[in-house]
């Protein structure tokens, strides 16, 4: 048309950008045709599983990517502040639990636990275990073999077996088959000990949510037990599932699992209570879950699954925390730090106190006081340490519940310090105002070898002193305490370099007793020589009934 502008380009540039559209879309809708495919091929089970397949690989080839994460829990180099995967020995690090679980397997081997892929090969290499002695139950909550067993045997039968003879059909790690169903791959309960807990208090665990089972899942070994009739997995959760209520059990079936050689204490060795902590805190409260935390999901593609690399949250805080805080990654790691610091301090402190408390009464055997004026020192003693050990035994420096971490070790430390109160009253009352003077324990070997000689296992410990108890003058005072003079060069002495754990009881020299000038001084820091061990009631005086010793 003549005078017309329009340019003879106009018609290609339009056709091309109609056909990039196309394009375009076209590729979109490819994007998503396959991204649907992939969501739903995890349906498509390409193999079927067995009832009781206990390879995680045979799992793996139908659900690769779970399979995948699974394997990096063998990862064992990680490390937070307080935690992670690397091969820690926390005797080493802290002499004092050396003396607390005096006479006990954990005073001989204590290590950071690894993870779910190692759960078999640590347990077998633990020196805690007894091969002719220690009972099948320790492999319960270690391996994928355990649910077919028990199937096999029943759980009774499994239980009374020994855990040598055992070894040659526990051959699997914690895997798959532990938490899955093989035909839904529902989460399920394999482990009857927590069945049977829930059932002793009146709850059905088939009706539990799915989310519910996301963590019950880990409540299947992730708590406080014992072994009843020192056999049988029992959770203690009969009048419930705290610290308060589970020692109220324990004393009521006058249950102990060894008695200390030090102070002739029955005592409890809490194991790994981290279901009932976190039952206590804020995240329970708001229905977040283990797996939340510690296996959130992860996405690849249209994919989404659960990540199975079972870990700290602190070492994956984009998936796991930051879902919830919108905070940075280094202000979360802050204050999360800052909240198990405090914890960690809190139980150092309580540590110092406990081990003074153990040779406080130690040194009140050694002048003669009898188990029955010793028998509520003996409680509170007994109480203290399993309140503390409910605390350090957890998995997270106490951030699954902080403040009832702080409640229980605060309450830990007051019972701890009565025991000291009492046994003081108890010296004075045999003419001894003063502290008694404590062992040198600064290492681990020191520590050890003052615990076998009251074990009364070491043949070439020197015989001590006799303890000598000097008689108050006429118009004495009212006994107390006295300050210890300080030794130029120990660790008590403000000069000298810091020890590097703060909890070890520092090596004290012999002080003079002010109420009786010229006395021979005594020490509690070995038992007499050739001494029988006095009996030890339980609280209440009933007879203590120690159980099979059971690794962690």
């Amino acid at each position: 048309m003549k005078g017309s502008s329009r340019s003879p380009w106009t018609g290609p540039v339009f056709v091309a950008l109609v056909a990039l559209v196309l394009i375009l879309v076209g590729m979109l809708a490819a994007s998503i045709m396959e991204r649907r495919w992939e969501s739903i091929r995890p349906a498509m089970v390409m193999q079927p599983l067995p009832d009781f397949e206990p390879d995680n690989a045979v799992w793996g080839s139908n659900y690769p990517r779970e399979y995948e994460t699974f394997q990096m829990t063998a990862i064992d180099d990680t490390k937070t502040e307080y935690g992670g995967g690397f091969p820690r020995d926390y005797l080493d690090e802290n002499p004092a639990l050396v003396l607390i679980w005096a006479g006990y397997g954990f005073s001989k081997d204590y290590r950071q636990g690894r993870g779910h892929a190692h759960a078999l090969e640590d347990v077998l290499g633990t020196k805690r275990a007894r091969p002719q002695s220690t009972k099948a139950t320790c492999f319960t909550c270690k391996s994928t073999d355990v649910p077919r067993v028990i199937a096999q045997k029943g759980a009774d039968a499994f239980y009374h077996m020994t855990f040598e003879s055992m070894k040659k059909e526990i051959t699997h790690p914690i895997g798959c088959q532990d938490c899955h169903d093989p035909k839904t791959m529902g989460l399920r309960i394999t482990r009857p000990a927590l069945r049977e807990a829930f059932a002793a208090r009146g709850k059905d665990l088939d009706k539990a949510s799915h989310q519910e089972m996301r963590s019950l899942v880990c409540a299947q070994c992730h708590v406080e037990y014992y072994f009843k009739d020192k056999y049988y997995l029992t959770f203690p959760w009969t009048d419930g599932m705290g610290v308060d209520e589970i020692i109220g059990t324990y004393d009521k079936i006058g249950f102990s699992d060894w008695v200390h050689p030090i102070s002739k204490t029955p005592m409890l060795k809490a194991q790994h209570p981290d279901y009932e902590l976190w039952s206590t805190g804020i995240h329970a409260f708001r229905g977040v879950s283990c797996a939340d935390c510690h296996m959130p999901y992860r996405t690849e593609g249209g994919m989404k699954f659960t990540d199975h690399h079972v870990q700290s949250p602190l070492l994956n805080i984009a998936n796991s925390c930051a879902v919830c805080h919108r905070w940075s990654e280094e202000e979360i790691r802050g204050r999360v730090t800052s909240i198990q610091t405090k914890v960690f301090l809190a139980r150092n402190k309580v540590e110092d106190v406990l081990v003074r408390a153990h040779f406080d009464v130690a040194a009140a055997l050694q002048i003669g006081v009898s188990d029955e004026l010793l028998s509520e020192s003996r409680k509170l003693l007994r109480h203290a340490q399993f309140r503390w050990d409910f605390i350090s035994s957890s998995n997270g420096m106490g951030f699954h519940s902080p403040q009832e971490s702080m409640r229980v070790l605060g309450d830990a430390a007051i019972d701890a310090q009565q025991v000291r109160i009492l046994v003081a009253r108890l010296l004075a009352s045999k003419g001894i105002a003063r502290e008694p003077t404590y062992p040198d324990t600064s290492t681990r070997t020191q520590a050890f070898q003052v615990a076998e000689a009251y074990a009364g296992v070491s043949q070439d410990a020197p015989p001590p002193p006799p303890p000598t108890a000097a008689p108050r003058p006429a118009e004495a005072p009212a006994p107390v305490l006295a300050k210890p003079k300080v030794t130029p060069g120990t660790a008590a002495d403000p000069a000298a370099k810091p020890a590097r754990n703060p909890t070890v009881p520092p090596a004290v020299a012999k002080p003079a007793n002010p109420a009786a000038p010229g006395a021979k001084p005594w020490s509690p820091t070995a038992p007499p020589a050739n001494a029988k061990p006095k009996a030890a009631g339980t609280p209440g005086n009933a007879p203590a009934k120690p159980s099979e010793e059971k690794p962690k």
